[in-house]
């Protein structure tokens, strides 16, 4: 990433706004912009995805469905460049392998800092999962509101819900619906 080429970027949007970039209130404005886009909003796209620790699934262990709910998602709009932000509910069930809880929020964080789609943001974390845990099933649900939506266009508040499921949560009815009503937006939440 090129913070110098973010930051004359930024310096561009400004003057073309019609602003004048030597106010005191903006003369730092696009070198603090820049910065954080480097270092926050977008640094999925430079930082390598978190390292997840794995333990094995011991002898007699349940392999019943694992999940952790709101998670916090903030990410930016591929389209707009605003950002979308809500709550991930994340499950597997394990084949041979367990990750700490922990590793699934840090590994949505990671996935959500980056310019996209709220669905493709979605199957990434469900590729990243697949790909470390290899488990006999994943699931994804964002729900989330999107200041493109909002602030712009139709200038109203919505939720957007997507979901991503593969192997057994996609193909067991059962565990299918186990993990849905744990996901956001979910009857009785």
């Amino acid at each position: 990433m090129d913070v110098a080429k973010i930051e004359e970027g930024f310096r561009k949007v400004l003057e073309g706004l019609g602003l004048d970039i030597r106010d005191p209130a903006l003369r730092e404005s696009a070198r603090l912009t820049a910065q954080a886009w480097h270092d926050e909003l977008a640094a999925g796209l430079r930082l390598p995805p978190p390292a997840m620790k794995l333990f094995p699934v011991e002898e007699g262990q349940s392999r019943g469905l694992v999940a952790l709910q709101d998670i916090p998602v903030k990410s930016i709009c591929a389209h707009h460049l605003l950002p979308f932000v809500g709550v991930a509910t994340v499950g597997y069930v394990p084949e041979a392998s367990l990750c700490g809880i922990s590793n699934l929020s840090r590994v949505v964080d990671h996935c959500a800092r980056r310019l996209q789609v709220q669905e493709a943001l979605t199957d990434e974390i469900v590729r990243t999962l697949q790909r470390v845990l290899r488990p006999r099933g994943v699931g994804v649900v964002i729900q989330a509101t999107h200041f493109c939506m909002h602030l712009r266009g139709v200038n109203h508040p919505g939720q957007m819900i997507t979901s991503a499921l593969k192997g057994c949560l996609q193909d067991d009815d059962a565990l299918r619906r186990e993990f849905m009503a744990l996901a956001p937006g979910a009857a009785g939440r």
